[in-house]
């Protein structure tokens, strides 16, 4: 069971805040993107031959920094559990957006899955079974990004990197981004 009821959370959070950064739960549009931008880094390369799973793409926010910045991939899914981004998500993007729980549903394959915040309200072991389940659903892998710092109680879900490198090592080989935004670091999982 994740630590708060991450619908119940994402739906205050989009309620209170609407279409923007702090309606998906980030402090702003900067940070956001600053994550965003460690995501597309740690893929390299073009995307233009390359199918993406975006885990927890809210309200479409990462096709859009794609799509502003023409690094839009040849093929795109959105996954999000939230009915009501899954909608604005549809409505903003004109991309496939599929309500998912990415837990338990069966995935969509892809080359990459990418996930930005998406275990932010996971316990330790929802982590490790939600980036198992990516990396099985991917032929390349999967990059996503997590809050830096030690493990403790409350809403958030915190690693340190030399953590989460040692309980990914099993999955593939593993790549730890960090120094674009304070508190947070980016991992790259290649199978």
């Amino acid at each position: 069971m994740a630590r708060v009821d991450q619908s119940l959370f994402y739906a205050n959070a989009l309620k209170r805040y609407g279409l923007s950064a702090r309606g998906v739960a980030w402090s702003d549009e900067t940070r956001q993107h600053r994550r965003f931008g460690a995501l597309l880094k740690a893929v390299g390369g073009t995307l233009a031959d390359v199918g993406i799973v975006d885990a927890g793409c809210g309200v479409g926010d990462l096709w859009l920094y794609m799509q502003k910045r023409g690094r839009l991939p040849a093929r795109y899914i959105g996954i999000d559990l939230l009915t009501e981004m899954v909608a604005h998500a549809k409505e903003r993007t004109g991309q496939r957006i599929e309500r998912r729980d990415i837990l338990k549903d069966p995935l969509p394959e892809a080359d990459w899955y990418l996930a930005s915040g998406s275990f932010n309200l996971l316990t330790r072991f929802e982590t490790i079974l939600a980036i198992r389940r990516c990396i099985d659903a991917s032929t390349r892998g999967v990059v996503f990004n997590l809050l830096k710092g030690r493990e403790r109680s409350g809403t958030y879900n915190y690693w340190l990197p030399r953590e989460i490198r040692s309980a990914c090592r099993i999955f593939g080989r593993v790549t730890i981004y960090e120094g674009y935004l304070e508190g947070d670091f980016t991992v790259k999982i290649e199978r």
